[in-house]
């Protein structure tokens, strides 16, 4: 039963061996386990390296590239040594960008990001967005299933919206076991994400943050409330 609540963990660190813990205490617990890796990381030597040699893990590069379709495209060539699972791009590129994308991912799964859960309406008032963020989410959701993506990342908050249109698997960062958010703007707990809807979750600080075994059992008690 708990192998259906699959977990992304969110690698945000370029310590290799801080990483190596997190896989080592993660790796055989009874959920199931991916691994995102962001710019940072990706983009170091040691990094690649590293990613390189997880081959039986489940990988995902979120890049959120964010440019021309041929920017787009090349970005997505340099990454193919590496044979990572799951990888980003803003769905606000558009969908020549999208399309061109998915066209040269190969078997990795491409993944549309819609707006930053570090992103509010106010937020998005301040930089020039008229429209509120379930609105655009559900814009966007429209356009990744044109452009024919694998994947859409969004808030827990907007799942059932997105799936009315979007009918592929929905990742979902701005995971909270309590009320604190830190940077975060559109946040749940993974009980509520799974209930929405979300097939996988992002979950970075909660878990690693501390004691990681202590902090994965928190977790596997919550989903089990």
């Amino acid at each position: 039963m708990m192998k259906k609540n699959k977990i992304f963990i969110a690698c945000d660190s370029n310590n290799i061996s801080k990483i190596k813990e997190i896989i080592k205490k993660t790796e055989k617990i009874k959920l199931k386990f991916g691994y995102k890796f962001g710019l940072e990381f990706l983009n170091s030597k040691n990094g690649r390296n590293f990613i390189s040699k997880l081959n039986d893990k489940i990988i995902f590069a979120d890049l959120k590239l964010h440019d021309i379709p041929n920017t787009c495209v090349s970005t997505i060539k340099t990454m193919k040594d590496l044979k990572v699972n799951y990888l980003t791009i803003h769905i606000s590129s558009g969908l020549e960008a999208l399309k061109a994308s998915k066209k040269i991912a190969g078997k990795t799964k491409l993944i549309g990001v819609t707006i930053l859960t570090s992103l509010d309406n106010k937020s998005l008032k301040e930089i020039g967005f008229n429209s509120n963020v379930k609105k655009i989410v559900y814009q966007q959701a429209k356009l990744a299933n044109k452009a024919k993506l694998d994947a859409i990342v969004c808030s827990a908050q907007e799942v059932k919206l997105v799936k009315k249109v979007f009918k592929k698997e929905i990742i979902t960062p701005g995971i909270r076991f309590n009320s604190k958010k830190n940077d975060q703007k559109r946040t749940l707990t993974p009980k509520q994400a799974f209930k929405n809807g979300s097939d996988w979750l992002v979950i970075g600080r909660p878990i690693t943050k501390g004691n990681i075994k202590k902090n994965v059992n928190t977790l596997i008690d919550h989903l089990k409330r």
